[in-house]
């Protein structure tokens, strides 16, 4: 029997690895942003085309790299980082695994210029697909420029497994927000298809926070600053009143290294503890510092998770620590044997020797709310005058004392017939139908019927709008303002109209007839948190996504009270629809109960 096994070709070798450095845009984005922040660049400059998929390009002003340098960065294990294993346990550099460049250049067309301080000429070095075609000296500024063009131009399979623009943009501004917000002290340019995304200049931490996340980040924020001999912390968490639904703005830093993790997550989340609503999430941008030999970064591919040696400390300090600026900063309440106590509200008048009087309230028990009224005349249940009546007055209804109980459940018999619907708990509506009953959700029934309304409005019919008197004023941070924008006419299908974009706000002047003025920030949160998430079950049109998050974010919650007429009109409405079965999320929106189940219950 002959050999089977052989070694792969170089290119063939270089594609897999790839596969596993390179997986989308983002992926290259920071490589190269870390790349330009290992060489001592002050000012980098990042281009984008179509989402990343035509064009990355990266400039900075560091210290460049030599003809040699240039030409060894591409081939596969070639680091400067590091000469020996013991460096993988102190390593203070972002890259060092020597993949990154050779993986890029085995699935895209890779352009270098780069220059050293004191050589005339620079070096450009152009590869395609691992091979490279083109190099030579050439007159270029100090420091280093990669392009990436076409990137998985030779792997249409994994070029077609990408998002749309908007999605794989979102992952882009999110590796660069990373980035920026660990060097706050060097000047970062992002563009986007010749449009100005984002420019920072280099400034301190709450600066670039601000300047990333916009100008009302400033006052959210508490100042995190403590030091042990183990752990360095500092940085700023959000007051509570400003948590989101989404954990969108959670960063942690580790010797200026974002990481992810759930662990010291829960520690943060921990110190909020009775500070949060059901359901929000804290907003925190946490910087630690430790000793490198204290950490493993080298268990994860994309390095966004750390091994620590003493986990349980870290998160003892760290909950400690932000609970005690909470308090410190009049977040949280907290016991100050420093206060004044004359200020304390008292619990009795000691001035005049008298107890504070007990408020009385008394009922009137004439009060019906059933009872029909006068034009201009409101029943009031609570009437400030002595009540002169014993309390079982309380249970005795006005219009049945001159009745007799045959007569009264004859009309509690003859509401019963006209009524056709009823609400239960005030989650779901019960509804009689020729086989029985159906039960039916309420919220998902007015998702699936907000969902055809939204969908056909933008894609079929042109959308109803209704002007504001006065124009409203949202800000927002740079890259949901560049999302807003790319999904602007789909927006303008959908009913919203706009007056002006500016790069922390956008004004808008009118709305759908179907959503209030008051809900108009949360609609859009929503929408960018959606498509950021890439809504489950979404197809790749933009306006399925959005008729989706105006639908979840529209309908009718739980605990919701409907009258009789809303009841029947949910009903009718949910079906005329043409999948009234189910949400728009795949779930059911009723569920019905023949006679013969119902028989079968009392039979048992």
């Amino acid at each position: 029997m002959s050999d089977i096994i052989q070694l792969l070709p170089d290119h063939v070798a270089n594609q897999i690895a790839a596969g596993e450095v390179v997986q989308r845009p983002a992926s290259v984005v920071k490589e190269l942003l870390e790349n330009a922040i290992d060489a001592g660049a002050t000012n980098i400059k990042l281009l984008l085309k179509d989402a990343g998929k035509t064009l990355i390009q990266v400039i900075d002003n560091g210290k460049g790299m030599s003809a040699t340098d240039a030409r060894m960065s591409f081939e596969r294990h070639a680091t400067s980082k590091i000469q020996k294993a013991e460096d993988l346990f102190n390593l203070c550099t972002k890259g060092f695994r020597g993949e990154a460049l050779a993986s890029i250049a085995a699935i895209a067309h890779v352009e270098l210029k780069t220059k050293q301080k004191d050589e005339e000429l620079g070096t450009c070095i152009k590869i395609e697909g691992s091979k490279v075609v083109a190099q030579e000296f050439i007159s270029t500024s100090e420091g280093t420029s990669l392009a990436v063009k076409n990137l998985f131009y030779n792997i249409p399979a994994r070029r077609n497994f990408l998002k749309s623009d908007t999605v794989e943009t979102r992952h882009i501004i999110d590796e660069f927000q990373r980035v920026a917000l660990a060097h706050a002290n060097i000047t970062f340019l992002l563009h986007h298809n010749n449009n100005e995304v984002y420019h920072l200049k280099g400034s301190n931490l709450r600066k670039r926070i601000v300047a990333v996340f916009g100008s009302k980040m400033n006052e959210k924020l508490v100042p995190i600053d403590e030091t042990t001999d183990i752990l360095k912390i500092e940085g700023f968490v959000a007051k509570p009143e400003f948590s989101k639904r989404k954990r969108g703005e959670q960063f942690f830093f580790v010797n200026d290294r974002f990481i992810k993790s759930s662990y010291l997550n829960h520690a943060v989340v921990n110190a909020f503890d009775g500070l949060l609503e059901h359901g929000a999430h804290p907003s925190y941008f946490l910087y630690l510092t430790v000793p490198t030999s204290s950490i493993d970064i080298n268990i994860h591919p994309t390095k966004t998770e750390i091994k620590f040696d003493n986990e349980k400390a870290l998160y003892a300090m760290l909950r400690a620590t932000v609970k005690h600026s909470l308090g410190q900063y009049n977040v949280a309440p907290v016991l100050d044997f420093n206060r004044d106590s004359n200020l304390d509200t008292p619990y009795s008048f000691k001035s005049n020797g008298k107890a504070a009087s007990v408020p009385k309230i008394s009922v009137d028990p004439d009060f019906n709310p059933f009872k029909e009224e006068k034009q201009g005349e409101i029943n009031f249940p609570y009437k400030r005058e002595k009540n002169t009546q014993s309390w079982e007055s309380l249970y005795t209804s006005v219009e049945t004392v001159d009745k007799t109980p045959q007569e009264n459940l004859f009309e509690h018999q003859e509401e019963a017939k006209a009524q056709k619907t009823f609400q239960i708990q005030r989650k779901y509506v019960l509804s009689s139908i020729k086989s029985g009953v159906v039960l039916i959700n309420q919220s998902l029934a007015h998702q699936r019927v907000l969902y055809e309304q939204f969908l056909e409005s933008i894609t079929v019919k042109e959308a109803n709008s209704q002007q504001l008197l006065f124009p409203v004023k949202i800000a927002f941070s740079s890259a949901e303002i560049e999302m807003i924008y790319t999904i602007k006419t789909e927006l303008e299908n959908a009913g919203f109209s706009f007056d002006e974009f500016t790069k922390d706000s956008v004004t808008i002047k009118g709305i759908p007839i179907s959503v209030t003025e008051s809900k108009i920030t949360i609609i859009l949160e929503e929408l960018l948190n959606d498509i950021d998430l890439e809504v489950p079950n979404a197809s790749f049109s933009h306006f399925d996504v959005m008729a989706k998050s105006f639908a979840k974010t529209l309908s009718i919650k739980t605990g919701t009270l409907l009258s009789e007429k809303e009841q029947e009109g949910l009903v009718n409405d949910l079906f005329s629809c043409k999948e009234p079965t189910i949400s728009p999320f795949g779930k059911a929106t009723f569920k019905t109960l023949t006679l013969h189940e119902i028989d079968n219950l009392f039979n048992s």
